[in-house]
Order: structure tokens, then sequence, then C-alpha cells
């Protein structure tokens, strides 16, 4: 079929003016173009839309039942056409991405917050997930975007990187590593210390300081999830080697973070999205949002952090 929006556009003012002259006054098109395009309309449909006398055109019964249902289609498609022009302009649309638990709290309430104020038709949706449901969901079109950070590689996966994030220690302000000076992993030696299960990528950054520093890491307990970790440092039961985020696990004021140093292990927050898939116009707006949000997470909570 090679009937087109030209042709239903012709036929439709033809119909709506009963007559090809008015049509053609109305659209501001030649009558002998408007009047070629009704023909080959007709010729793809196989039967007349029009009955001609010398003084007016009228319908057929083809040409009323045709005219109902194209006027529903050109109507879905003015539509479509005015939604797609809004979510251009970012006025209206909705995002959905995906996150880690804790990053998510850590980063995408303020996130969304800021953005909803500058673009209040555009809706946030927030799945929180492990890294690899995360990657998962993205590659399938459940989720538009994914934050968070991934292992190296990953088919199908675009990256953009946000910003860096440092390794802490986080200890209870009665720990004799919350003291002046700078704190290295070697300063680590002999410390209770909370660490994340082995299939955590924050133990494996770990077992690099630890390794590097040349001492062993032989924690006192293992855990899932870093808001578990955060509660034995708030009780006091050790310290623990946790991303600059884990601040939003922190309870209360009792927990302090220091920046480990000798080495300096950090690693990027990215924002992921389907390779090849374009990226909405509402996912580009919230991009810089998520970016200045990411980055103003700091270590200057902390007074005996030193930088």
């Amino acid at each position: 079929m090679r009937i087109t929006l030209k042709q239903i556009d012709a036929f439709l003012a033809v119909a709506e003016s009963g007559s090809f002259s008015r049509a053609a006054t109305r659209t501001k098109a030649a009558q002998p173009a408007l009047s070629q395009a009704v023909k080959e309309l007709e010729a793809e449909l196989g039967t007349r839309l029009f009955d001609r006398t010398t003084r007016r055109v009228e319908l057929t019964e083809a040409g009323r039942d045709f005219r109902v249902a194209v006027e529903k289609v050109v109507e879905d498609l003015d539509l479509a056409v005015q939604n797609v022009h809004a979510l251009a302009e970012r006025r209206r649309g909705r995002i959905r991405i995906a996150a880690p638990p804790l990053l998510a709290a850590a980063v995408l309430p303020q996130a969304i917050a800021e953005f909803r104020r500058d673009f209040p038709g555009i809706s946030v949706d927030l799945i929180d997930a492990s890294t690899d449901e995360i990657i998962e969901s993205v590659r399938s079109g459940r989720a538009d975007c994914g934050l968070g950070t991934f292992p190296p590689g990953g088919d199908q996966i675009e990256r953009l990187a946000l910003a860096r994030d440092q390794l802490m220690l986080f200890c209870h302000e009665s720990s004799a590593l919350n003291a002046p000076g700078p704190l290295a992993w070697a300063d680590l030696a002999g410390t209770p210390l909370v660490s994340m299960a082995r299939t955590s990528a924050i133990r494996l950054l770990t077992e690099v300081g630890f390794e590097t520093a040349g001492i062993e890491l032989a924690p006192s307990y293992e855990v899932n999830q870093i808001t578990t970790a955060m509660a034995l440092v708030e009780a006091g039961l050790g310290a623990a080697v946790l991303p600059t985020y884990a601040y939003a696990a922190v309870r209360n004021g009792t927990v302090v973070g220091r920046r480990l140093a000798e080495p300096d292990i950090a690693r990027e927050i990215h924002l992921i999205h389907a390779n090849g898939r374009t990226v909405s116009p509402a996912v580009a707006a919230f991009t810089p949002v998520l970016r200045r949000t990411v980055q103003s997470l700091s270590p200057a909570r902390s007074g005996t952090d030193d930088g």
C-alpha cells in the first residue's frame, strides 16, 4: 500500500469543503494537484470516494466510511507529533533509572527533587537493584539508564563517567584511628575490620589496599550490605573501608570518615544506557543534575578527614 499523508490531507479537505476549488483555496494548493492526489488515493483503494457533479462533490458510501477511519488516524498522528515535540522540548516524559540501594538513597532523591522543580512534567521512576540486575534492566529496556559502579567490559552498554568515588575508612568517633594527620592503609594493621563479602567489588579493592600496604586482611565481620557494615561501625565493633557515598547509611553522629592514602584507591561512578539506543531528551536533561549531585558527595562531613 502506497497511500500518502498528502493524499489523505487532500481527501479530508475536499470532504469537508464539498468542493475541489474551495479545498484548494483552504489548503493553498493548486486545484489540479489536489484533484490528482484524490484520484491517486481512489486508484490505490480501488473505489470511488466522491460522486462528482457540475455543482458539488459528495462522498460515496465508501468515502464516508473512509473519512471516519482516517480522521481518527490523523487525530492520533497529530497527538503523537505533539507528544514528541513536548518530549523534545522537555515538557513531558518519563525516566526509569536503576541504581544500587545505597547509591539510590545517597544520590537520587536529591537529584530527582531538583530535576522535578525544573521539569515538573517529567516523571522519574526509581528501580533499586543489584549491579547485575541494573545492567540487565538497561540492556532489556526495562530501565532507560543505570547509575552505579560497574565492572570493566559489558557488551551493549555505553558508559558516561559522572565522578570518581574514593574509598574511605569509616570508624567510630572513639576509635584510635580518629586522629589528626594523614591515614595510610598500613595504619589499619591490627584494626578490627568490618568487610564486605568476597563477592563485592568493594571487597576486591579493599584487598588491593591491604596487599599494597603489606598487611593482612583478617575481617572480624563480613557482610553483604553497606548499611549492615555501617551499623556495626556505629556500634563500635570495628572500622570499615567503604565508598564515600556510604555516608548515606550513617544514622547518627558517632561515625567519622577518613581518607585513605598510600595507595589512593578510587572508582568511577557511571551512568549507563543501552548501546545503539538513542538517549531520550528527558534522560539528557536529567544527566547534568545527576552529575552535580554525585560530585557533591564529599568526605568534608568528617572533621578528622585530612584529604
